[in-house]
């Protein structure tokens, strides 16, 4: 009877053993790879990920089954302890499988299964699967005792969502593995882009309207031949009139190709004939759609206006593709970063540069919810059109503006707060 019930109290822990691991492996374990593999067709990452689609019961079978067998084992002991050393049995059995329990039912085999989560949980699903279905009809009794103890709290269990969004675990999961040296920081910041489509309007990212290369139709074919031949870019607005007049997008190869039909002649050009209709879009216009539309239309270039139908700038496929990717550059480009970090630690910015892009390449955060650039932060937070030798601190940044032309701050000097740099005069 003895040994009896030593073996039923090493068969109960290594139950509770079997539970532990079982938690631990089935939180820890790579959802990305379980569901890799039931693709593959693996049997046991199908059950696996049967198990975790609710996870509430699956943690509460856990809870139960584990719980159970440590009563039980504990009970056993007491029993047999009480048999042999009366009165002080209790105690020796208390220290014997507080002991017992805590080492080999909770930490070594919690250890086991935080070490190797995938290979745990795949190789467990096939035993705990039938236990949950057994156990099901008491953790739907339990959890509906805990749903009504909640209700007398004033706190509706039933309406909790999940508040973590697969967004938002995503992107910890990105600067989780950049801050372990998984991931470096251009493909963080690639990552990190990629999520922040939904998050982003055109306005965001759009070449602002005073920044915009157009054509004016009504100037000699010769003169914009030139223009184009000088342009960094391949599509050019061309308008009429006046600036916001936009009647059509000239292509450089479309007027190279309608020249060469003139056999060179350009005074024969009729540059309204063969420019394509400018395609206009509101501001509002959410990035990832506008991508879609992008690629839907086979398009690479729109307008954006306002909601008074004013020209406010343009945005390409290439923006957008920057917003993924970083800046993209080509033997064409212009050389334009506005960003030039100085000895000192300061670095001076051209007040033209997007908030995103001196986050992007200082790895700064400064915030982009209520300006695009940061003289318009600037100007946002200090509630005026400051003057240069004026700086302003606020986001933990010192801001010294440089340069201001008419109400347009053209240059600042920023740095960290706590940074020691040299005034410039």
């Amino acid at each position: 009877m003895f040994w009896l019930i030593i073996l039923s109290i090493l068969a109960l822990l290594l139950m509770s053993a079997f539970f532990s691991s079982s938690e631990t492996a089935l939180t820890a374990a790579s959802k990305a790879r379980i569901l890799t593999l039931e693709n593959e067709g693996d049997h046991k990452a199908a059950l696996v990920n049967k198990l975790l689609a609710d996870r509430k019961k699956l943690i509460s079978s856990i809870l139960i089954g584990n719980n159970l067998v440590n009563i039980l084992a504990s009970s056993l002991a007491t029993s047999l302890f009480l048999s042999e050393f009366g009165a002080a049995g209790v105690a020796y059995a208390t220290i014997a499988m507080t002991i017992l329990v805590v080492i080999f039912a909770e930490v070594m085999p919690k250890t086991y299964a935080i070490t190797k989560p995938d290979e745990t949980a795949l190789n467990f699903a096939p035993v705990l699967r039938p236990i949950v279905l057994i156990l099901t009809p008491f953790t739907m009794a339990i959890d509906w005792v805990i749903v009504k103890i909640f209700h007398l709290f004033g706190s509706d269990m039933a309406e909790q969502a999940n508040l973590i969004s697969a967004h938002d675990e995503l992107r910890g999961a990105i600067h989780l593995h950049h801050q372990e040296g998984g991931v470096v920081k251009h493909d963080k910041d690639m990552l990190g882009g990629v999520l922040d489509l939904k998050e982003l309007d055109v306005a965001d990212v759009m070449v602002h309207r005073t920044e915009i290369a157009s054509l004016n139709a009504d100037d000699s074919p010769e003169m914009i031949v030139e223009q184009v031949l000088n342009s960094p870019f391949t599509r050019l607005p061309l308008w009429q009139d006046e600036p916001d007049n936009i009647i059509g997008v000239l292509h450089a190869k479309d007027l190279l190709r309608v020249i060469s039909t003139l056999d060179w002649d350009i005074s024969k050009l009729k540059l309204q004939e063969f420019a394509s209709k400018p395609w206009f879009i509101p501001d509002s216009t959410g990035l990832q759609d506008q991508l879609n539309a992008f690629l839907r239309r086979k398009a690479h270039f729109a307008l954006v206006v306002d909601e008074y139908g004013e020209v406010m700038g343009l945005v390409t496929l290439e923006d957008i593709l920057e917003e993924i990717v970083g800046e993209i550059s080509d033997e064409h480009d212009l050389e334009v970063r506005g960003v030039r970090p100085q000895p000192d630690g300061s670095v001076n910015v051209d007040g033209s540069v997007p908030i995103r892009d001196l986050n992007r390449h200082m790895d700064w955060s400064l915030p982009d919810d209520e300006a695009t650039t940061i003289a318009g932060l600037v100007i946002h937070e200090a509630q005026i059109i400051p003057e240069p030798g004026q700086a302003f601190t606020f986001y933990g940044f010192r801001f010294h503006v440089l340069r201001k032309y008419q109400n347009k701050i053209t240059s600042l000097r920023v740095h960290p707060v706590g940074e020691t740099v040299e005034d410039t005069k």
